[in-house]
Parts: structure tokens; sequence; C-alpha cells
């Protein structure tokens, strides 16, 4: 029996992008991971997707997400081609490549959300904890060693396996990056202030795929 529901073609446009308020693309994001969680999923034609938006984008948002393969991002906000920004690093850590790729996808595109998301069980996360060194890894979790050092509370099990440990350190390391793009950014620490972009932590859970946000 054919699926009911239709299936958009469609892309998002300049227009609609400028016509939305940080805190309605936030409400967007929310929406679509409801219906990701539900199986409630959009219907789309990607090769219609692929075609409309060859001659331009404006996302909506700029999510940061941690390089691990469990969570696609797109899906989990239920959301299409030209959508989002996506930028993936191991521990869904800032550097300066990361910065300047949310300043082209705010300042320059127009996305409204930054969006740092981070997630349960994280490698990352752990092998900070572990003090793990290998290759250009070391240099990697050594900036995720801040979150670690900050969460008091754990004395008795403050290792990679003792899991409430490693949550609550992810959402530290979340906030951190937080932090760190305020600190070092101006171009979006402004666009904050002027109120047209809105930068929040999320952490994504494994065995559900809710996001709940984060607070700081």
């Amino acid at each position: 029996m054919p699926d009911p529901r239709t299936r958009t073609d469609r892309v998002l446009t300049k227009e609609e992008q400028e016509s939305l308020s940080p805190t309605q693309v936030l409400t967007l994001l929310t929406e679509g991971n409801a219906r990701f969680v539900a199986g409630d999923i959009t219907h789309r034609d990607h090769r219609a997707q692929v075609r409309a938006a060859a001659q331009g984008q404006w996302p909506k948002a700029v999510v940061l997400s941690c390089l691990d393969s469990r969570i696609p991002v797109e899906d989990v906000f239920d959301c299409g081609i030209g959508d989002l920004f996506v930028a993936r690093v191991a521990g869904n850590v800032i550097n300066v490549d990361i910065l300047g790729s949310m300043e082209f996808g705010c300042a320059v595109v127009g996305a409204k959300v930054v969006l740092v998301l981070g997630h349960e069980h994280c490698g990352a996360v752990k092998g900070a904890i572990d003090r793990v060194e290998l290759g250009n890894l070391t240099a990697l979790l050594r900036s995720i060693e801040p979150a670690v050092d900050a969460v008091t509370g754990f004395e008795a099990d403050r290792t990679s396996k003792h899991e409430p440990f490693v949550h609550r350190v992810a959402e530290e390391n979340v906030r951190l990056s937080l932090q760190r793009i305020r600190r070092e950014s101006a171009v979006l620490r402004e666009l904050e202030a002027e109120g047209r972009l809105r930068i929040v932590g999320a952490m994504y859970e494994m065995e559900t795929g809710v996001v709940t946000m984060v607070p700081e």
C-alpha cells in the first residue's frame, strides 16, 4: 500500500530563511527531532532536491556534531538537503576551522542557530578521561580534558567505564564549547548580542534518538 504522506522536493529558499527568527528555527529543530523519534519523518525526493539546491543554499542552522557514525544529523532533526550546515569532528570540539565555518554559515549565508550536539557513550570523551595518546588524536583529546577536570562529585570512579561520569563530562564539554565559541568568535558573539543568532548546546541519546537541550 503506498504511503499517504506527501513526498517533498522543495529546498529552503532565501526568503524563507530570512523570515525565520532564531527561536523559530530552534522550534523547527525540536519538532523535527520529535518526528524522528516517532518514526514519522518527512519523505523527500533527494534527486529533485539536489537539482533545486544546485544554484544556492540557505540553511537555517549550523550543527556541530561528533564524528560518531551513529548520529545522522539531518535525519535526527528531520531535515533534508539545503536545511543544515553540518560540521563533524571527534568530541564536537572547537577549533579555528570550525569557528570559521560557523562564521561563514551565519554571517555570510544567514543561518540563525549554532547548535553544538554532544552525545552519550562518546569515544572521544572516554579517550580524554583516560588520557589516551595516539598521533594527532592526542592534541584533540587534550582540548576535552578541561571538561573532565571541571566535573566534580565522582571521586570514587572517574573512569571511562563509569557511564554517569562520561555523560556529565560530555555535557560539560558541550558547555565549554559554547563558551569557547563566544570567547573566540567576535563575529558570532555580535550576531548573538544583536538577536540575529542563538548559540545553544544539546545532547543526543543513543538509545532513543531524543535530543535534549543542555542548560548553561
